[in-house]
């Protein structure tokens, strides 16, 4: 089938406006966004920039927004977005972060506050010479969900909090944030309170699930966000 893709581009370096460019392609049902975007590269237009890497859905480096909405280009299908010879798919780089060039996008201050929130573990103790640090599979299951995370920015994008609050933390850092609060082996939440008990952090989230619905690992970001905001509640309710 022959489809057209809208995409965006702007290359900051020769000009302040952007503007839009259609290819038309050829393409399978099954193909992927990602081998319409390699194929326009290769064959078509070298000058068109957009990251890729792993392209199995791992690594997150593929994330724009297709037809309107956040996606990994390795993991969407050409039939997922459209249906019928001569449609258009629309394709924008992720909101809320300064573009590079084209569909590249500056994650510098995306990583920022990723580690703003301290994503590694601080252990109560050091264990046993030789020993590991062991945990239960109901405590595992504590943090299962938010160890998904890829970071691909696209719940960063999606969040419609950071247009009107562009100094909130993010969805992202949040997840990472319940990950490490909540896993056993880690001193917790007490150590990050400072962190995200503030005004851009657990406090701006407005509940409106525009980052769980666009997670590409699914993962129940919200949900997440709501148990660390009941967790530093309590944290705070046993201060003296």
């Amino acid at each position: 089938m022959k489809v057209k893709l809208d995409i965006y581009r702007h290359n900051p370096e020769h000009s302040e406006k952007s503007r839009r460019q259609i290819y038309d392609v050829e393409v399978e049902p099954t193909d992927r966004i990602l081998d319409a975007l390699i194929y326009i590269s290769g064959n078509v237009d070298g000058t068109l920039a957009f990251r890729k890497s792993c392209a199995h859905g791992i690594c997150g480096s593929d994330a724009m927004r297709i037809s309107g909405r956040e996606r990994l280009a390795c993991k969407t299908l050409i039939r997922e977005v459209v249906k019928n010879d001569g449609d258009i798919i629309t394709i924008d780089p992720l909101s809320n972060m300064e573009v590079q060039k084209d569909l590249m996008v500056n994650q510098s201050e995306f990583f920022t506050r990723f580690r703003s929130v301290e994503p590694f573990l601080k252990p109560w103790k050091a264990p046993p010479d030789s020993a590991e640090y062991t945990q239960s599979p109901e405590a595992r299951n504590l943090i299962e969900e938010a160890t998904k995370c890829i970071n691909c920015g696209a719940c960063y994008s999606a969040c419609p909090v950071l247009t009107v609050k562009p100094n909130f933390i993010g969805p992202a850092a949040l997840v990472t944030a319940a990950r490490f609060c909540f896993d056993s082996r880690d001193k917790g939440l007490s150590g990050r309170l400072r962190i995200l008990n503030h005004p851009d952090a657990v406090w701006s989230c407005e509940n409106h699930f525009n980052c769980s619905r666009v997670c590409p690992r699914g993962i129940k970001v919200t949900r997440l966000i709501n148990l660390l905001k009941r967790a530093v509640k309590n944290e705070l309710k046993d201060k003296p």
